[in-house]
């Protein structure tokens, strides 16, 4: 080969053969692509070569839907049967005058809601169902996170502690009940004995619907105090500990460390227990059977959901049941949605 053949091969550019397998819209594949190095920037990319890697197979994305159907189906099908279908079937027979003890619906229409809202005990029930579960909510998330606020520092005997607190949750409503009935007892309970100590009459819990109101939230707060501190308590541990040593660091008060700092941090936290507690709180029923059937003189405990089980059961008006049930499921989708749709804007904020 002569000196000038060999120049003509060193000026001429050279080329590189990009070979790509490319899936074309009918499935098949690309030939190869050759392109000069002194002509690529000219030269227009082919449309049917994708970037990236090549698309999952059909095969590949028919399994992961078979896997995702057989995943949720039965899900689903749980939720259908035991929620979905009950709900469904509630609203059906409010409208209806059935008789629980009787094989046979009739039809009625908004009967039973015209009725409800328009008796006298309706402003009673929805007084004491508001009052209880505002009271259960607010004070059982503050006192949960006093608690763990305080059971979080390094102190002797805290695991005690915290099972002590924490143990009245698991314990049945109904027992708590029967036992509390001796601490509020006027004649001879522990709240008697000890105002008697200094000279203070016990009130009638169970004459005076105030006093009985107070004595079933009383109870309902110490039986559930445990589920919020143990909430409260795992966001307490699970928080940044930086952010605390900053604010040491910047010399801040314990308040407003407090309210600067952590309060933020367990905003989370006190978004999902104001919405537990309160479906938690509005569906309380084996506490206020056990300690006054919805008494006394007539509604003085008398609730929302008890209301259900008393004109189902007692009254046999499973229609008119139905109806406040109805009522209930959405006054609780209306304030759950007000409250995700806060907490939504707070954190877009």
């Amino acid at each position: 080969m002569s000196n000038r053949d060999e120049q003509t091969l060193l000026v001429r550019p050279r080329l590189f053969i990009v070979s790509s397998l490319a899936s074309t819209a009918d499935g098949a594949d690309s030939g190869p692509v050759t392109t000069s190095v002194g002509d690529r920037r000219d030269q227009k990319r082919d449309p049917r070569v994708p970037f990236g890697p090549p698309p999952l197979r059909r095969a590949g994305r028919k399994g992961e839907w078979l896997l995702a159907a057989g995943l949720l189906i039965p899900n689903l099908a749980l939720l259908f049967v035991f929620v979905y279908r009950p709900l469904l079937d509630n609203i059906r027979l409010s409208f209806t005058d059935w008789n629980i003890s009787s094989p046979q619906a009739n039809y009625i229409g908004f009967a039973n809601y015209v009725e409800w809202f328009g008796r006298d005990d309706t402003k009673t029930v929805f007084f004491n169902t508001a009052v209880f579960t505002i009271a259960t909510v607010v004070l059982s998330m503050a006192l949960g996170l006093a608690l763990a606020l305080l059971l979080d520092q390094k102190l002797k005997g805290r695991n005690l502690v915290r099972s002590v607190v924490f143990a009245p949750f698991v314990i049945s409503g109904a027992a708590i009940g029967v036992a509390f009935q001796f601490v509020f007892d006027p004649s001879f309970g522990l709240i008697q004995d000890l105002l008697a100590k200094i000279g203070v009459a016990s009130p009638d819990f169970y004459q005076k619907p105030g006093w009985a109101l107070f004595m079933v939230t009383a109870t309902y707060i110490w039986k559930n105090l445990g589920y919020s501190f143990v909430i409260y308590l795992a966001a307490l541990q699970a928080r940044r500990g930086d952010l605390d040593e900053a604010a040491e660091i910047d010399g801040a008060s314990k308040w407003t460390h407090f309210r600067k700092v952590l309060l933020p941090q367990l905003r989370p936290t006190t978004f999902f227990l104001s919405i537990t507690v309160l479906l938690s709180s509005v569906q309380v029923f084996d506490i206020i059977y056990a300690m006054t059937r919805g008494g006394p003189i007539g509604n003085g405990t008398m609730t929302l959901v008890f209301q259900v089980y008393h004109e189902t059961f007692v009254n046999q008006r499973a229609g008119y049941g139905a109806t406040v049930a109805t009522v209930m499921f959405l006054i609780l989708l209306v304030v759950t949605a007000v409250q995700v749709r806060f907490m939504d804007r707070e954190q877009r904020a």
